[in-house]
């Protein structure tokens, strides 16, 4: 909840101008008391009735905007916010509503002023504190962020929202320890804190305590029964049977017409798992189409620019660029690439290799991009990426390189090697090869049909949006396939290993030998029993890396054959002929 005024209605002039009208001062703490008791509807009707007899009331328009808020109307509450900041212009409260509000909306520069407008007019308000780091973690400040969330706690030590989202803050950090804490302190002080058993149980996932991680979401679920998010969560991470209570309640919520989109797909794509589990596929097939078709309808995904892009990138990284380039870059040999297509084993090859005593899984970073970004501004180059590279000169690629070296996390513990786990850097090998000519290159792949599927049935947290439509994963996935043989016909050989998720399975000793040899270390066995390796993972794959290898995910695209044709058709000449045969 925002910062809600609870003050007496305008001043001694008005209330004697208003004495033969209803007692606006009863209403106003009537719809407080609506209000914090969580009665929202009530409370903004009754806001609505004071201002209707007192329009120039600027606290109960600051409260019917915190109450919309909580209703989801932003835009509305934007308004009222406003309005009552034209009425007192140094209302702290509404500034700092308004700006979370406006944080919302994506209007970041107007968010950070009114909350620091907020904060000038009253820093010791613990709720302003908390609104701005709303505010700037929304911006991805996210250490500016802790600090107010922190101040809000050394001036209210039991604020549960504060600790609750400074949990989130900490997380994004990579604190995942502290962030625990927080949470269990957001519990502690309110059981049933529905956002903070939430993150603890997402927490308790990425970690690998399946267990906790039930018992939270379900906590969820007995608070709010319609909460999308922690059915999808536990869904995840559950085992589902034929009459399981838990897939009954995702069927009824599936049947629903009320939920918004946004909570709706995530009711099909843990449907769809449960019914897998069971052993239902046409159903399951068919909340995957739902659910995908939903998502799809939400974002905006340019399919000829993104081919453009494979076209500009297969263009300018040819062999006489490397060749003019051999030698550029900053020695290191820290930084190991694992890429690929999203579903491709990448987040297996990189567990195997955090099992080594002597290298650190840093996760899925995007300090590659950001490095090029920042050289390049610095530079003031005006011809775009990757257009501008065969002018830049060595100092360049190694500036580059140093720049993202000095971004990834401190190594430590005889730790000699990092790992970089982000699958579409494919997209960047040859930038890699030229500013990192020593970093080793991991590329994942795994059969194109049950890569696909395996990306069609899940709901990535961000990106990924060539995923949500047969068709366009199918050409993805071909242009993909295309850039990886250009990669190969333009680079020496062994400049990028090549490990099969199927070879994986079928021999661990043998692949996970191979990988550690590649980078040039010594044998360990832990890399054997990767599964029991503790450490946060937040990909799509935090479940399975958490048991041994199991064969059921191959050649799991043929439960699914019978809607799979628009699929195949545009993979093409690229599957067997049997496989395609579904398509005819």
């Amino acid at each position: 909840m925002g910062a809600v005024s609870n003050s007496s209605a305008g001043t001694k002039a008005r209330r004697r101008q208003n004495t033969a009208l209803p007692n606006v001062r009863a209403m106003f703490g009537d719809a407080l008391r609506h209000h914090m008791a969580g009665q929202i509807g009530d409370a903004v009707a009754q806001y609505e009735r004071v201002l209707a007899i007192q329009p120039d009331y600027a606290d109960c328009h600051n409260n019917l905007g915190v109450a919309l808020v909580a209703l989801g109307r932003i835009d509305d509450a934007v308004a009222h916010y406003q309005l009552a900041l034209v009425l007192k212009p140094n209302h702290a409260d509404a500034h700092g509503n308004l700006g979370t509000a406006l944080a919302a909306q994506g209007r970041m520069a107007d968010a950070l002023f009114h909350g620091e407008r907020a904060l000038l007019l009253n820093p010791d308000h613990p709720g302003l504190h908390y609104n701005l780091g709303l505010a700037l973690a929304t911006q991805g400040k996210t250490g500016a962020a802790v600090a107010h969330y922190q101040r809000a706690l050394v001036l209210k030590p039991d604020y549960a929202d504060a600790h609750n989202n400074l949990g989130n803050a900490l997380e994004a950090q990579g604190n995942s320890d502290d962030a625990i804490a927080h949470y269990q302190r957001a519990i502690a002080i309110n059981p049933s804190h529905a956002e903070a058993h939430n993150n603890l149980g997402n927490s308790f996932r990425e970690r690998g305590r399946f267990q906790d991680a039930m018992a939270h979401y379900g906590r969820v679920i007995a608070i709010h029964p319609d909460r999308a998010e922690a059915h999808f969560h536990r869904a995840e991470i559950k085992t589902f049977h034929r009459g399981d209570t838990d897939l009954a309640a995702l069927e009824a919520l599936a049947r629903r017409d009320d939920l918004p989109a946004d909570k709706a797909l995530l009711i099909h794509f843990a449907l769809a798992k449960a019914l897998e589990d069971s052993g239902d596929y046409p159903q399951a097939f068919e909340h995957l189409r739902q659910g995908n078709h939903l998502k799809r309808r939400q974002i905006d995904y340019d399919e000829a620019a993104v081919a453009r892009n494979f076209e500009r990138i297969s263009t300018i990284f040819d062999r006489c660029l490397f060749d003019r380039f051999q030698g550029a870059g900053d020695p290191s040999s820290a930084p190991i690439f694992v890429l690929g297509m999203p579903r491709s084993g990448s987040t297996l090859i990189e567990q195997i290799l955090a099992s080594h005593p002597q290298i650190h899984a840093a996760g899925e970073l995007t300090d590659l991009e950001t490095a090029v970004r920042t050289v390049l501004h610095a530079g003031e180059q005006k011809v775009p990426y990757p257009e501008c590279v065969p002018a830049l000169d060595g100092d360049t690629l190694r500036r580059m390189a140093q720049v993202y070296l000095a971004r990834l996390p401190a190594l430590g513990d005889r730790k000699v090697r990092i790992v970089d786990k982000l699958p579409s850097n494919f997209l960047n090998v040859g930038l890699i090869r030229l500013i990192l000519p020593n970093a080793r290159i991991i590329h994942t792949a795994r059969n194109p049909i049950d890569t696909c599927v395996s990306c069609y049935s899940k709901l990535f947290t961000s990106g990924q949006y060539f995923s949500y439509d047969l068709r366009e994963l199918g050409r993805y996935y071909r242009r993909y396939r295309e850039l990886m043989t250009h990669w190969r016909s333009v680079l020496a050989p062994g400049a990028i290993l090549d490990v099969a998720y199927e070879d994986v399975v079928g021999d661990l000793e043998g692949q996970a030998r191979r990988l550690i040899a590649y980078c040039g270390l010594p044998w360990d066995d832990a890399c054997l029993s990767f599964h029991q390796t503790s450490r946060p993972v937040k990909t799509a794959s935090a479940v399975q890396v958490r048991k041994p290898l199991f064969h059921s995910s191959l050649q799991r695209w043929r439960r699914y054959e019978a809607g799979l044709a628009p699929l195949l058709q545009e993979l093409g000449d690229i599957i067997r002929p049997q496989a395609r045969s579904v398509a005819a």
